[in-house]
């Protein structure tokens, strides 16, 4: 179990290494104003590689943990306390006021994503870039990555946000 973590580690390591490194995403106009963060660059590489490494966990209601399992907001809580020594809210309805709202424009790996349907967001992911994010799902499921894109995602209301 330990060996194919370890290889899966590897292998996040290498995805966001070609992420980094691949410069044919095309240049997106960002804003000028900076955006307040606690979470250095450095951090939230770490965030996103750490979070790729977790695809295939097991999902589990309450789960806070990679031996235990994770909902969407204890994989954040988690990635966030060992990557950056940050302690997130533990509720996604609680994520929507922690760090700064972030312009799709101005997206970073790291950065949170929020869903709902009006009101309080329901469910939240880490953006690893170009469209994607990790995220728990839901009961039966395993931490995976999907594509804001994609036919369910891009029908949910999504805020972003930066810690």
């Amino acid at each position: 179990m330990k060996a194919d973590r370890y290889l899966l580690l590897l292998a996040a390591l290498f995805f966001a290494t070609l992420l980094t490194a691949c410069g044919t995403r095309p240049v997106t106009p960002r804003s000028t104003a900076p955006i307040d963060s606690r979470v250095t660059e450095a951090q939230a590489q770490s965030v996103t590689i750490t979070a790729l490494g977790l695809v295939g966990t097991p999902y589990r209601y309450g789960g806070n943990t990679p031996e235990s399992g994770f909902d969407c907001s204890g994989l954040i809580a988690w990635v966030y306390r060992t990557q950056a020594g940050l302690a997130s809210p533990r509720t996604v309805a609680s994520l929507q006021g922690w760090g700064q709202p972030v312009a799709p424009a101005d997206l970073r790996a790291g950065d949170l994503v929020l869903f709902g349907n009006g009101g309080a967001p329901t469910h939240a992911g880490i953006y690893v870039d170009e469209g994607r994010f990790v995220h728990a799902p839901s009961t039966g499921g395993q931490v995976r990555m999907d594509r804001l894109a994609s036919p369910y995602w891009s029908r949910q209301q999504v805020a972003y946000r930066r810690p």
